[in-house]
């Protein structure tokens, strides 16, 4: 199967060519996914105040579109202060549309696909209504999408430095296609959270751009709970956002006030699991590096 190697050779998914830390040397950086509002942030960032952690990303799923802008400020100021990045959703996708076919049995895989021009023009929009307040990072589940946001930056209408954060809905599972993402411009590309570690050094030799993966992801991701592996994840896949998502949770999407208890909850625990799987780091693999508030390269909101 020589051929086989020249083809993959040619499309530039072979060996391990590129750099295994962030920008500021570090191996990774630590996510808390599913932060749906300014409540749930504070509550991530008291929660990693007492475990003694650094939280580096949060990252929101019911999509910037059912914020306010004073909300969206808010979470922009906080993310700011402690030097998070603040990365939410790009709004209108199919699961909130009229049609039928992402809420069907066979359908739901493309729920967060981005329907019609008129989604589209309603998803840049959100983009540009978030930057206005001050968030430099967004969760994008498109190709399509992902290829206009840029070619707005491109052309100007967008701000530069913005991070395109493909999301868990995507999650590419063989370098081909990551590395494809890479060359559409994402800047962080999320992986399945049962990649084994060759699959994830294979994806990692493909591409410079870090990969995210869940450590723990929510049920509907698969329940995978690896947080003893997390020094062999961090070797096999740096840089790497290691992402702590939990197992057995109570579903937020679409998120608001009347979820916001259950929300924070959950937020809290996912940090504890994050200081757990810290723990067997540096029990296991003492020495990897994790950046610190405000590394180069994080989207921190911009006020």
């Amino acid at each position: 199967m020589s051929w086989v190697a020249d083809v993959l050779d040619g499309l530039g998914v072979t060996g391990r060519d590129h750099g295994t830390s962030f920008p500021d040397g570090a191996a990774f950086r630590i996510e808390i996914p599913s932060v749906e509002g300014p409540k749930v942030l504070e509550a991530v960032l008291r929660a990693a105040e007492a475990e003694g952690i650094t939280v580096n990303r949060v990252s929101q799923g019911s999509g910037a579109v059912l914020m306010r802008a004073v909300e969206l400020r808010d979470m922009a100021q906080a993310g700011l202060e402690a030097g998070v990045e603040v990365c939410l959703f790009v709004g209108p996708r199919e699961r909130y549309g009229v049609g039928a076919h992402a809420r069907s049995e066979d359908g739901r895989a493309h729920g967060d696909q981005v329907r019609g021009l008129r989604q589209i023009s309603y998803a840049l929009e959100d983009v540009l209504r978030a930057t206005e307040e001050g968030i430099r990072s967004f969760l994008v589940a498109d190709l399509g999408l992902l290829r206009a946001v840029t070619q707005a930056q491109a052309q100007g209408a967008l701000p530069a430095g913005l991070v395109w954060k493909v999301s868990a809905a995507m999650s590419p599972s063989n370098p081909v296609t990551v590395k494809l993402l890479e060359d559409l411009g994402a800047s962080t590309v999320n992986i399945p959270a049962d990649a084994t570690l060759a699959e994830l050094a294979e994806m990692r030799a493909a591409v410079s751009i870090p990969l995210d993966l869940y450590v723990e992801s929510p049920d509907p991701l698969g329940g995978v709970v690896r947080g003893q592996e997390l020094g062999d994840l961090i070797k096999a896949g740096a840089p790497l956002y290691a992402k702590f998502g939990l197992r057995n949770a109570s579903g937020v999407y679409p998120s608001g006030h009347h979820l916001e208890a259950v929300a924070s909850a959950n937020a809290i625990e996912k940090v504890h699991r994050a200081a757990v799987a810290l723990e067997w780091l540096e029990r296991l693999s003492p020495g990897l590096v994790q950046s610190k508030p405000g590394a180069v390269g994080l989207g921190v909101p911009v006020l």
